[in-house]
């Protein structure tokens, strides 16, 4: 869910805003196109933040605890939209967005261990109205510079007054600790001159990996301590 290199330079962005909006006279059309796919894709994320919701308060209510930290949702900003069109070599225009990306709508899930990352992901899926178009496991095969999470490119139906539309979301699901890494390792990557040199970006790695043994460890305690606790369930009965 992370957005597109910056674009620093304010001719840049002039060159993508007028790209965008191609002739003067079909600017408004343009724009009113692209107000209203925006629209769309917000009310897509509202619909499967609900469905995260819904799912956090049943595991709540049936093992006590919240799986789910925390959700958090965006629409990709025009300008990261126009910058990676350009990167795909599309043309920058309302129906390559749509076409071509995946990502504009991103939800972000912070769950509490490892395993409420699988489970809160299939049960997702297995929702008849969900659609799974693409999975990406970094937790199993993390990235080279030490990233994890798990992602999924979703379709989701979102009715509207006058039809019904299949709309894509990208969802990162992962635990507090992969979160606070990638959330510290994205901060500093655009700090070039430093992020690159090969010690800073082992340091990383081996903080990536200090984090992941942390997260077994941790999901370790939990299944002891329920496990204790079942026992001392059962000599009690």
């Amino acid at each position: 869910m992370e957005e597109a290199k910056e674009i620093k330079s304010a001719d840049e962005r002039e060159e993508l805003f007028r790209e965008f909006l191609g002739e003067e006279d079909d600017a408004f059309g343009k724009m009113s196109r692209f107000m209203e796919l925006m629209m769309r894709y917000n009310s897509a994320i509202k619909e499967v933040r609900t469905k995260f919701e819904i799912l956090n308060e049943e595991l709540s209510f049936k093992t006590s605890r919240n799986p789910i930290e925390n959700i958090t949702s965006r629409v990709k900003k025009p300008m990261s939209i126009a910058a990676k069109l350009r990167r795909l070599g599309e043309p920058v225009t309302v129906e390559k967005i749509a076409e071509c990306l995946n990502d504009v709508a991103g939800i972000r899930v912070i769950c509490s261990f490892i395993d409420d990352i699988y489970n809160v992901a299939e049960m997702l899926a297995k929702q008849d109205d969900i659609t799974v178009v693409q999975v990406k496991d970094y937790i199993q095969k993390p990235k080279p510079n030490g990233y994890r999470s798990y992602h999924m490119i979703v379709e989701v139906p979102v009715f509207f007054s006058d039809r019904k539309e299949m709309m894509r979301v990208e969802i990162q699901i992962r635990t507090v600790a992969m979160d606070f890494w990638a959330s510290l390792e994205h901060q500093m990557k655009y700090k070039k001159e430093s992020a690159d040199r090969p010690e800073i970006a082992a340091e990383l790695k081996s903080c990536a990996e200090t984090i992941a043994a942390t997260d077994a460890r941790m999901l370790g305690i939990r299944k002891r301590i329920e496990k204790l606790e079942k026992e001392a369930a059962e000599n009690q009965g």
